[in-house]
């Protein structure tokens, strides 16, 4: 092959390389999981069939990590805080009203996500220094509705996080539980000697577990227990007109 020829052929081949390269997708961040829509037994409806009643949000999180804190009126404090990102993929804009429930198996303690603007801004120069995603506690997330991405376009997440700093420094199994990604819920038989039927929500359970002691705290030491379960958990919601378990509305 001739000096002309071989250069042509090569800058061929560069340019099929280089075309090749741009449409491929950006590796995924590892420290990121990425929770799908799920059913489940006690749907009311398909959640991805057409015009279905059951909507279900697309979730992404990072592993809980370990921040300290000065907190007005509660001194020095070790957070923990849970980085997520809502995706809405049910074409319609919907309201989030996050409740985040850390409940620690080995310990029996239960932990529910509280506001600490101080601490919420430690984590944005942690996270977001640049203020891009434009972090969201969890009464700002509810403020306004998420907006729908668009099919075959760029997901567009809104970001926001969850804060503990009460949650019990011997606990090595939890689990967070997230109610609000869907609007799916059940009624179920009373539970004895209770005599009201059970309310219950479509809810996605986060599993994990820490390696390190009291002692040695570290964000590097939490992991995430695959898979997440998309369950129907019980919970204090209202519903005027209960209707029977047998025939729920």
């Amino acid at each position: 092959m001739s000096g002309v020829k071989w250069q042509a052929f090569a800058l061929v081949l560069v340019g099929a390389a280089g075309f090749s390269l741009v449409g491929l997708a950006p590796a995924a961040n590892p420290n990121e999981q990425v929770v799908a829509p799920e059913a489940n037994v006690q749907d009311r409806d398909k959640i991805n069939a057409p015009g279905s009643k059951v909507w279900v949000f697309d979730f992404k999180f990072k592993g809980p990590r370990l921040i300290k804190v000065d907190v007005p009126g509660r001194g020095q404090k070790v957070c923990w805080y849970l980085w997520y990102q809502v995706i809405n993929n049910t074409g319609e804009p919907r309201t989030f009203i996050p409740d985040f429930e850390l409940v620690t198996h080995d310990r029996g303690t239960v932990h529910h996500d509280q506001i600490l603007p101080k601490v919420q801004d430690a984590i944005r120069q942690v996270e977001d220094p640049t203020d891009f995603y434009k972090i969201k506690n969890s009464v700002t997330m509810a403020a306004e509705p998420i907006p729908p991405s668009r099919p075959n376009a760029a997901p567009r997440p809104v970001t926001g996080v969850a804060i503990w700093d009460d949650v019990d420094p011997d606990s090595n199994r939890y689990s967070i539980f997230i109610a609000g990604l869907s609007n799916g819920w059940a009624v179920t038989d009373p539970i004895p000697p209770d005599t009201k039927p059970v309310v219950r929500r479509k809810t996605l359970q986060l599993d994990f577990k820490r390696l390190g002691d009291r002692y040695l705290q570290r964000s590097e030491e939490i992991r995430f227990v695959a898979p997440a379960h998309w369950i129907y958990r019980g919970s204090q919601l209202k519903v005027p007109g209960l209707p029977a378990p047998e025939a729920p509305k």
